[in-house]
């Protein structure tokens, strides 16, 4: 048995870390080759022989074959799976629309690759960023060979955040925090809720139960996840990438083996909790296996949540709106 997984921005400081965790046996089972398709700009094709020369190095029975190419066409035909790291990024002095612009070329051009050579059943995870953004446009460019429920954004790296904040203030592991998510957008403004989570089988409220508990979960919590990323950059002068690699093998393991938690995933509103439909917005989601997911439903949500989730809701839609005026404005410029 075997998969074939494109991943764009291969030549990058996340795919370095990511492709080993591909290869484990974990994410997709022991007894299955993946093929990979790695996908760069021109000038980090030499780069990218080089990954490969290490990937046959690990010596595991699960590399199958490689290529190595500039063309998106060549690395998204027949994918299982495409892992889009590449995005344009924001560069000193530069506009927000312009941003915008070059990331809505970049993936309407990858959508329309996958509409043209796609395998309709190729499950896609944007983690480039604006991710949430991105793949809205992508989803938009790829109809009809993909479906939109196919394309997701990576919020994962928000979700193990935030478990890994409450395990830490809890004193606990962190597997065994439950049912803590993140809504809405990855960005500043995203809801990372610990509403209904439970530590060590107990309700959260039950553990932390201090008026100073109460005051972080509502406060300081929110705000550390939401600047996560900032606080990593401003220490190591580089993104994520060993956690954000770790997240998109942990998303795509649930995704494929099935989770019996919760598990926040960034894909195509339905309009549930009254979020529009077009959005690509993170929601908790009930993950059987087999590359299967759904919303988690029926959820009551409080008046602190709410508030919550119309911020980033509203921010997501103002960015599609702007990205989608940024791309008019570049088409015909």
């Amino acid at each position: 048995m075997s998969v074939t997984v494109a991943v764009t921005g291969a030549a990058g400081q996340i795919a370095y870390s990511l492709l080993p965790r591909l290869l484990d046996g974990t994410v997709f089972g022991e007894d299955v080759k993946v093929n990979l398709h790695l996908l760069d700009i021109p000038p980090a094709l030499e780069a990218m022989k080089g990954v490969v020369l290490e990937l046959e190095d690990l010596r595991t029975p699960r590399l199958g074959s490689t290529i190595v190419t500039s063309d998106p066409e060549e690395a998204l035909a027949g994918a299982d799976v495409a892992v889009l790291l590449g995005a344009f990024p924001r560069k000193e002095g530069m506009e927000r629309a312009d941003l915008l612009a070059k990331n809505c070329a970049i993936f309407a051009s990858q959508g329309k690759a996958l509409a043209k050579v796609g395998n309709p059943n190729c499950k896609v995870l944007v983690v480039g960023n604006p991710a949430n953004t991105n793949a809205a446009i992508l989803a938009a460019s790829a109809a009809p060979t993909i479906p939109k429920e196919n394309i997701m954004a990576l919020t994962r790296l928000d979700h193990n955040r935030l478990h890994a904040q409450l395990a830490l203030r809890c004193g606990a592991p962190a597997n065994s925090v439950r049912k803590a998510v993140i809504w809405g957008n990855h960005s500043s403004t995203q809801y990372p809720d610990s509403t209904r989570a439970t530590v060590e089988g107990k309700p959260l409220k039950e553990v932390l139960t201090s008026p100073e508990d109460e005051a972080w979960l509502k406060g300081e919590l929110i705000t550390t996840v939401q600047k996560r990323g900032a606080a990593i950059i401003a220490a190591r002068k580089l993104s994520s990438a060993m956690s954000a690699a770790c997240a998109i093998a942990d998303h795509l393991r649930d995704l494929f083996q099935g989770s019996d938690d919760w598990v926040s995933m960034a894909v195509a509103s339905d309009g549930s909790y009254g979020v529009p439909e077009g959005l690509v917005y993170s929601f908790p989601c009930l993950v059987p296996g087999k590359g299967t997911y759904s919303i988690v439903q029926g959820l009551e949500i409080d008046e602190f949540s709410k508030d919550k989730m119309k911020v980033t809701c509203d921010e997501l839609v103002q960015e599609l709106e702007e990205a989608k005026e940024a791309a008019a404005a570049g088409a015909g410029a």
